[in-house]
């Protein structure tokens, strides 16, 4: 189930109009319209934190894995790194459509391709990041 699926589930649960989520969260109604048809998704761990809160859910039920993946990616490196990923996921999600694979087997070639994800990002890092902005990091 995606998050749309279960923000809108929880939504009707609740039989509260999407202004009056959207009002309490602080967002516009078009946005709670996006996350429904799952046209955008939250930008931030908080962010889903905060809908979870309101719902009453953990925060770990709203995402799923390649959902918090994109987060990840989009709080670490940007609206670059969301974009990645979110095509990453896209494009194996595209590969395993109409497929053979076993829902564990798909879980753990998504799993892997996400370390693999990370751990260029982290050689592009240490790679590409001048040595007096290295130092700066070092301190923090």
């Amino acid at each position: 189930m995606t998050f749309a699926e279960k923000f809108k589930e929880e939504r009707v649960k609740k039989e509260l109009t999407q202004q009056q989520v959207a009002d309490s969260l602080g967002i516009t109604r078009k946005m709670i319209t996006l996350y429904e048809k799952g046209t955008s998704l939250p930008r931030t761990r908080e962010a889903y934190k905060k809908i979870a809160d309101f719902f009453g859910v953990d925060v770990n039920y709203l995402l799923t894995e390649d959902e918090n993946f994109v987060v990840q990616a989009s709080e670490k490196y940007g609206a670059r790194g969301k974009k990645q990923a979110q095509d990453l996921v896209d494009g194996i999600s595209g590969l395993f459509a109409g497929g053979t694979l076993s829902e564990q087997d798909k879980d753990a070639v998504m799993k892997a391709l996400q370390d693999i994800y990370w751990d260029s990002k982290a050689r592009n890092v240490e790679k590409y990041t001048p040595k007096k902005y290295k130092l700066h990091l070092d301190e923090d």
